[in-house]
């Protein structure tokens, strides 16, 4: 019992002892003036107000309007801002594909609409506020037995074969 206190001991020591300042200043060039602050960022609110109605198997398709768009633009560098553009178009493309061409039963629906209102087979109503949704473009799956389902655009194929599959 003893042994196995002071080898517990023993350890939390060594583990403490690592973790303090090893004495190592940093030089000159790799101090700087200012610290770093990351902002979390959200996104502008939409200045629609519009709200889309979804009753049957969808893929809801959402993008910024254009003032929020500026207004993301604004608040983004310019490279960041082209890199997030860039990225929702082809990850939309690429789902679109693939839905066409392995999921045609499921309706595509593109919106820049802030409400998606969804009705499930039992006239029960989900209701998403796209302001809530800080990505500035997405995808939502609904199947009217369901619950509406963001999902992970570079992962359609997977996504699809979970959500619409039989339960």
């Amino acid at each position: 019992m003893k042994k196995n206190i002071m080898s517990h001991i023993i350890i939390c020591t060594l583990v403490l002892s690592a973790c303090q300042n090893n004495g190592i200043k940093k030089s000159e060039s790799q101090k700087t003036d200012s610290p770093t602050v990351y902002r979390n960022l959200q996104k502008p609110c939409s200045t629609f107000s519009d709200t889309i109605i979804i009753r049957f198997p969808s893929a809801i398709f959402y993008n910024p309007d254009t003032v929020q768009l500026e207004k993301i633009k604004t608040i983004n560098k310019e490279p960041v801002f082209k890199s997030l553009v860039h990225n929702c178009f082809y990850q939309m493309r690429n789902a679109k594909m693939v839905l066409k061409q392995y999921w045609p039963r499921v309706h595509i629906t593109d919106t820049k609409a802030r409400w998606l209102l969804f009705i499930h087979a039992d006239k029960s109503k989900t209701l998403i506020d796209l302001n809530n949704k800080n990505d500035i473009c997405g995808i939502f799956l609904f199947d009217p037995q369901k619950n509406p389902l963001l999902i992970d655009m570079m992962n359609i194929d997977t996504e699809l074969g979970f959500y619409f599959k039989k339960p």
